[in-house]
């Protein structure tokens, strides 16, 4: 029984057909064509290897359905990206080394990025507080100074006497304790400290209009300069007096005249007002 022909050349029986007939001529061919277009695929296949700089080693190969010329195409862009990739690369800087057992702090961060000063900001505050505490007790220790100050004053004025009255009228005068001894001795030069003494020979004493008091004022003085709050007083009230006197020195020769304990002449002694 003929065996059957198929179309790869061999019978159906699996022997190949003769050469000699046309069947076989046939199939020859047709082999020989596939022999030539596996080697141009072969090729192609080489040259895009060679373009990505892959090498033949039996293994797959993949090749674009654009064919040979898709495939440079793209071996070529490939080799673009690949020198791009590599520039950059070499560019980068080279990280720094850090020792296994070197130990690294990460910075702590807050919100939207910014540094978490929260520590510098309580040391602010302790900061503030603290000079804030030094001028409360800054201020209460001037306030203590100040009633010390006022309780000496109260009880030498409680006792009375020249310094008594000395401190009373420059309270009311508003002028400084610092005061007191130039004050006193001009007082002691005037009336050596009477309150009650009374000048019967200079020329006011002629003219009618003796000096009286501590500070030795006349009447007329006396009521231009006494401090208002002690008008109703009279002349001889030993700090209604002082207050008279005072005022008027200040206002015809200045405190540094108090302060020195009166006007002097060139060799010193003491000049009344």
């Amino acid at each position: 029984m003929a065996g059957h022909r198929s179309p790869g050349g061999r019978r159906g029986d699996g022997l190949p057909l003769p050469l000699g007939t046309p069947a076989g001529h046939a199939a020859r061919h047709a082999t020989a064509r596939g022999r030539a277009a596996r080697r141009t695929v072969a090729s192609s296949t080489a040259a895009v290897g060679a373009a990505f700089g892959v090498l033949a080693t039996g293994t797959f190969a993949a090749v674009t359905s654009g064919g040979a010329g898709q495939a440079m195409a793209d071996a070529a862009e490939t080799t673009t990206l690949a020198t791009t990739l590599a520039a950059n690369a070499a560019a980068l800087p080279a990280a720094d080394t850090v020792s296994s057992g070197a130990h690294v702090t990460p910075a702590a961060f807050g919100f939207a990025g910014t540094k978490d000063d929260s520590g510098d900001l309580e040391l602010s505050n302790l900061d503030k507080a603290g000079r804030l505490a030094d001028a409360i007790a800054a201020q209460h220790a001037k306030e203590a100074a100040a009633q010390a100050e006022q309780d000496r004053l109260d009880a030498v004025i409680a006792k009375g006497g020249l310094d008594g009255w000395i401190a009373e009228a420059l309270r009311i005068c508003d002028i400084p304790q610092s005061y007191a001894p130039g004050l006193k001795k001009i007082i002691m030069a005037e009336s050596g400290g009477n309150p009650r003494a009374i000048n019967n020979w200079d020329a006011n004493a002629r003219a009618g209009s003796p000096s009286q008091g501590l500070m030795q004022t006349i009447p007329s003085t006396f009521r231009a300069y006494v401090h208002p709050s002690l008008a109703g007083r009279p002349i001889t009230d030993p700090v209604a007096n002082i207050t008279a006197g005072l005022r008027y020195m200040i206002a015809n020769y200045g405190l540094d005249t108090v302060a020195a304990g009166g006007r002097s002449n060139h060799a010193g002694d003491y000049v009344g007002y």
